[in-house]
């Protein structure tokens, strides 16, 4: 598990890289840490405005070699929402890491958990998040694994935090996606279990410890290490190039 003072020094390496970066014109922290609510489970979330003559994309794909490269982060998945793209990261000692980019005329808060620390917004009003009841995974294995790890890291900390009703979503979320993996990888349909029934009995008998049959600390911990053995598992079987690693960083989660 990661440790405070590793996040806060890639909180500095990163605003070093916007501070080096002459596409970044503005900069401000979101989430529980930007208000002072978090604690030492707490991900990293950081947002950049970007010059508008410049495609975001080209921007993103910067700050991914740097992280890839030098810090050895590897990507889990993307989220675009308006003209704002998410890149999620886990670095090593599951340290979780949200960077995401936006036009410098669309960046200004979309909710009150946000920090400006340099720059300036554009003009208008805060605009809140639109987000819905569950976010849409692509029928792609790279994010299926992708939102899996995410569920397993908010299910683990969620556990610590004693948020166990929270905690019980998010290790049902972590087996879904380890399960449609599963299908995935079959080639049985992936969505909205629809091919679940028709994975072979021993696939199945994976998913057996996976259900939480109580909230109490241990039956958490217990179906939260099934399921992430249940999705690695299926990661390495479908030879995703970066299971290994997410593994090794997961492990105490098994």
């Amino acid at each position: 598990m990661f440790t405070v003072e590793q996040r806060d020094a890639l909180r500095a390496r990163m605003l070093e890289v916007a501070e080096e970066d002459e596409l970044v014109v503005a900069g401000a922290a979101v989430g529980s840490l930007a208000v002072g609510s978090g604690d030492r489970f707490s991900d990293l979330d950081l947002t950049f405005a970007i010059v508008d003559s410049v495609p975001i994309a080209e921007a993103l794909d910067r700050w991914t070699r740097i992280l890839t490269e030098e810090l050895g982060a590897v990507r889990l998945t993307d989220l675009e929402a308006e003209s704002t793209v998410y890149r999620i990261f886990l670095l090593p000692e599951a340290l979780q890491f949200d960077l995401s980019l936006t036009p410098a005329a669309d960046f200004r808060p979309k909710g009150p958990k946000f920090q400006l620390l340099f720059g300036e917004t554009a003009p208008g009003e805060p605009e809140p998040s639109k987000g819905g009841l569950s976010i849409p995974t692509p029928a792609v294995a790279e994010d299926i694994f992708g939102w899996g790890v995410i569920y397993a890291l908010h299910a683990r900390a969620c556990i610590e935090r004693g948020r166990v009703w929270q905690a019980e979503h998010y290790v049902d979320a972590l087996r879904d996606h380890a399960l449609s993996l599963a299908c995935l990888n079959r080639g049985l349909p992936a969505a909205q279990a629809r091919g679940y029934d028709d994975l072979p009995a021993e696939s199945l008998a994976a998913y057996d410890r996976t259900h939480v049959g109580s909230l109490d600390h241990h039956t958490l911990r217990t179906a939260l290490a099934a399921a992430t053995r249940a999705l690695l598992g299926e990661a390495a079987n479908a030879e995703l190039p970066h299971a290994d690693a997410v593994g090794e960083w997961v492990a105490e989660f098994r």
